[in-house]
């Protein structure tokens, strides 16, 4: 399997602007520049961005996945990823997932995820510290709330 994206820029780095195009066409010509990477102004993404999203989706199906050989069904997966930057450099990412399955506690569920990390391609493809939050819905609550979830937070 090979996945593909292209990248169009044009003028200098600040006034420039450019465009992302992904194999699939989920992406389109979306728009990224200086200021949507750096100053968070105007409409567009940014590669920092999709950093995020791609962990986030990456981490969660590998939940998942590890869950589906377990015979557990999650109800709800839900993760949240926050890429840190210090200057030109991504010092880390962390990752808040909260899940909504039946019949695992907070201690089983925490494994779940350790366990997730080696198999998540993201994960295995980045060499930064990676911190998270781990939350349980509690069998009587629907909703995925962090107010109504046991929390533990991981660093590994």
């Amino acid at each position: 399997m090979k996945r593909s994206a292209k990248a169009f820029w044009y003028g200098d780095l600040k006034q420039g602007k450019g465009s992302l195009t992904t194999q699939n066409g989920v992406l389109n010509n979306v728009d990224y520049s200086f200021k949507t990477r750096f100053r968070e102004e105007g409409k567009g993404t940014n590669p920092e961005d999709l950093l995020a999203a791609a962990y986030a989706g990456c981490f969660t199906m590998a939940v998942s996945s590890i869950l589906t050989q377990k015979g557990l069904n999650a109800v709800a997966l839900d993760t949240a990823s926050t890429v840190f930057l210090k200057g030109s450099t991504i010092t880390n990412i962390h990752l808040s997932i909260a899940a909504h399955i039946e019949e695992l506690s907070l201690e089983e569920f925490t494994m779940v995820v350790k366990h997730a990390e080696k198999y998540c391609i993201i994960s295995k493809a980045l060499n930064i510290p990676v911190t998270y939050e781990v939350y349980c819905r509690q069998p009587q609550n629907l909703a995925l709330s962090s107010n109504d979830m046991e929390i533990q937070t991981l660093s590994f």
